[in-house]
């Protein structure tokens, strides 16, 4: 049952953490109407706008402002670099929820098993006469496998829950990036006619 427990409070922190990170990374109004107005401000003027935003479109655009080349084709390629870095911290503790939610049943039924065997032990020390020798041991193999359940189900909906919600994030990240790759073919193209 200890291993339950253990399973049961490094998971659930894991989720307070990923749900906490995942209101951080949503976008505001503000940001949505910084990132549709991205073609009218300079870099320095976008710097400024996304400088200590917690929300992943304008932790895209600052770091974006920050290692900007001035070629467009190169800008293009940070942009794709960025989304890739933004996607891959956007996961951060999703497998661990997943893993810890498919194990809890496992580590449930290890404690049926147990109880089952300690069930049998009683069995061979006092026979089948003696029901309240047996209740314990069976007692223990249902407990532990309900447990486990217990922990799995609403795992698995949370895990899938804050995996839907980065599915928007990565969405809104992508959006901002098609935009900053059309600003700067934009910018290309009107650099070219001078």
């Amino acid at each position: 049952m200890q291993p339950l427990v253990v399973v049961s409070l490094v998971m659930w922190g894991m989720v307070l953490y990923c749900l906490l990170h995942l209101l951080a990374l949503r976008a505001s109004a503000n940001d949505r109407s910084t990132v549709s107005q991205i073609g009218q401000w300079s870099s320095a003027e976008l710097a400024t706008r996304s400088r200590g935003n917690t929300s992943a479109t304008m932790q895209l655009l600052y770091t974006f402002c920050q290692r900007r080349t001035g070629d467009a084709d190169l800008d293009g390629y940070v942009v794709d670099e960025l989304v890739t870095e933004l996607n891959g911290t956007l996961e951060r503790g999703l497998t661990l929820i997943g893993v810890l939610a498919a194990v809890a049943p496992l580590l449930g039924l290890l404690g049926t098993v147990l109880g089952m065997i300690n069930t049998f032990n009683t069995i061979t020390l006092f026979g089948t006469g003696n029901a309240r020798a047996m209740a314990g041991g069976i007692s223990q193999a249902l407990i532990t496998t309900q447990t486990g359940l217990l922990i799995a189900i609403p795992g698995l909906y949370m895990r899938n829950f804050i995996h839907r919600r980065l599915q928007n994030v990565k969405h809104e990240v992508n959006s901002l990036a098609m935009g900053l790759k059309r600003s700067l073919s934009v910018a290309q193209e009107g650099g070219g006619n001078d």
